[in-house]
């Protein structure tokens, strides 16, 4: 049986969050190491091991210090009810509630048989992706750890060894980011289908059809039926700044700067 490591909750978080004259806009003021969001718009930030969730309009909702857990490498919040933390340094994952809290135990990988996944993600139906360094495969697992899919070695599928630094599932496809190769695009049942030309990002977001991300500053779109990638202007028509990573979600932009986060409705 896993042993449930013990994890230091904060009774006083230190966060603040800055509304605006427009109620669409409000700003998270202080550096965040990262951040998602889900499908209801609700943000979740990253400070060291200290993750915070804040509703679609800015209310702070819930505060926990993941201290035993080891470096949070990705958050993902496929699901608002299952959100994913993984520590790739350590080889373990957790999934939340809305509240944040941890259910069930940590997962360590090693342990069931999977001692060198680099990326982690959600899928539907509780499923999870892991990559595989040491096979350079994509796994698909049930709730169980048990594979659905296995995409064999990528190096012998796409004559090149892939290094990724994202994955995210989205629409009934798995979207990996290589940023040497492209935005790799497999099935659900881990069968690859194409490459899409989205050289040097380190992430995207996938949302209604387009391919979402930020590159030398400014914020692209890809059409994802059309083939066709465009620029979108920040909002308001300013100038590119210093742009970590950015996400849309109902509309609004959750915009990623080196002191804050911005979140403001996308367009002119």
């Amino acid at each position: 049986m896993r042993r449930l490591l013990p994890f230091l909750f904060a009774a006083t978080p230190w966060f603040t969050v800055l509304p605006q004259a427009n109620p669409g806009h409000w700003t998270v003021d202080h550096p965040l190491d990262g951040f998602t969001t889900d499908e209801l718009g609700n943000l979740y930030t990253l400070s060291g091991n200290d993750i915070d969730l804040y509703s679609r309009d800015g209310t702070h909702l819930a505060h926990n210090s993941f201290n035993s857990f080891g470096p949070i490498s990705r958050m993902d919040a496929f699901s608002s009810l299952k959100p994913l933390i993984f520590s790739r340094a350590q080889g373990q994952l957790a999934l939340l509630d809305n509240t944040l809290s941890i259910q069930g135990a940590p997962i360590y990988l090693s342990r069931s048989g999977f001692p060198q996944v680099t990326l982690a993600c959600m899928g539907v139906m509780g499923r999870m992706w892991f990559f595989d360094d040491r096979d350079l495969a994509l796994l698909r697992v049930d709730d169980q750890l048990q594979p659905v899919a296995n995409t064999g070695r990528l190096d012998q599928v796409l004559s090149f060894t892939p290094q990724p630094t994202y994955m995210e599932e989205a629409d009934g496809r798995l979207y990996l980011v290589d940023p040497a190769h492209g935005v790799l695009v497999f099935d659900l049942f881990g069968t690859f289908v194409r490459t899409l030309p989205i050289i040097g990002v380190q992430r995207v977001q996938v949302r209604d059809g387009f391919l979402w991300f930020v590159q030398d500053g400014a914020l692209h779109r890809y059409n994802l039926r059309a083939f066709t990638q465009e620029p979108v202007p920040w909002p308001g028509g300013k100038p590119s700044l210093q742009v970590l990573d950015a996400r849309i979600e109902h509309g609004r932009l959750y915009r990623l700067l080196p002191d804050r986060l911005e979140v403001e409705p996308l367009g002119p």
